[in-house]
C-alpha cells in the first residue's frame, strides 16, 4: 500500500503514475490514502494557460491536507462551457503540465459525460477546495454528504486566463489594424500616382 505514496511523492513529475485514468482506480487510491491516514484535498478546474494565480491557488489548496487531487476539465467540457475557441491548451498538455507542479499529487480528467459531482463522490475528500461562485450555499450544504468540508478560496491574483487571452487578441488585432492602415495608405499613394498620370495625359491632349 505504501507504493502509492512512492508513486505520488517520488522524484520527478512521474506523470504516468500520478495521472489516474479511471474512476475505479481513483476510488482505490482514495481508499488506500485514507487507510494510510492521509488527509485528501480535492480541487477542480480548467487550468488553461497556467499563470501565477493557478500556482498560488494550488499551493493554498495543498496546505489544507497531505495529498492534493486535481480534476481537470476535458476539452469537450471546456468548449461546452466557455465556447468553441477554448481551451487554448489541449487537456493532454494541461494534465502533464500539472504533474510538474510540486503541490499537485494526483491528476484526473473530467469528461463531458461524467455524472454530476462524480469525482467528488468518488474521492470523498476531507477538504474540497472551490473558487468563488462555484457552488451556491445550497450546493455547499448538499456536498457535506461527500466531503469533510468545503473551502472557498478567493482569487490568488488579478490575472485571469480569459483576460490574458483577450489581451493577446487585442495586441494582435492592433498589429493587424496598423498593417492594414499602412497597406491602405500605400494603395492610396499608388492610386494618386495613377490619377496624376491620367491627368497629365488628359492635359496633353490636342
Amino acid at each position: 500500500m505504501n507504493s502509492i505514496l512512492k508513486d505520488i511523492f517520488g522524484p520527478g513529475s512521474r506523470f504516468d503514475c500520478r495521472w489516474v485514468r479511471t474512476y475505479e482506480e481513483m476510488e482505490e487510491k482514495a481508499t488506500a490514502l485514507r487507510k494510510l491516514n492521509q488527509r485528501v484535498v480535492l480541487t477542480m478546474g480548467t487550468f488553461d494557460i497556467l499563470h501565477i494565480g493557478h500556482f498560488r491557488y494550488l499551493e493554498k489548496a495543498k496546505e489544507r491536507g497531505d495529498v492534493l487531487v486535481v480534476g481537470v476539465d476535458s476539452d469537450a467540457k471546456v468548449k461546452k462551457r466557455k465556447g468553441p475557441t477554448r481551451p487554448v491548451v489541449s487537456h493532454d498538455e494541461r494534465l502533464e503540465a500539472l504533474s510538474h507542479i510540486r503541490h499537485v499529487d494526483l491528476i484526473f480528467l473530467k469528461d463531458i459525460n461524467d455524472s454530476k459531482w462524480q469525482l467528488i463522490k468518488t474521492v470523498r475528500p476531507d477538504v474540497l477546495i472551490a473558487t468563488q461562485d462555484t457552488y451556491s450555499p445550497e450546493q455547499v450544504e448538499a456536498l457535506g454528504e461527500f466531503c469533510g468540508e468545503v473551502v472557498v478560496l478567493e482569487p490568488q491574483a488579478t490575472t485571469r486566463t480569459t483576460a490574458k487571452i483577450r489581451r493577446l487578441l487585442v495586441e494582435h488585432m492592433t498589429k493587424l489594424e496598423e498593417a492594414l492602415r499602412s497597406a491602405r495608405e500605400g494603395v492610396t499613394a499608388q492610386l494618386d500616382d495613377v490619377l496624376r498620370v491620367l491627368e497629365d495625359i488628359k492635359g496633353g491632349r490636342p
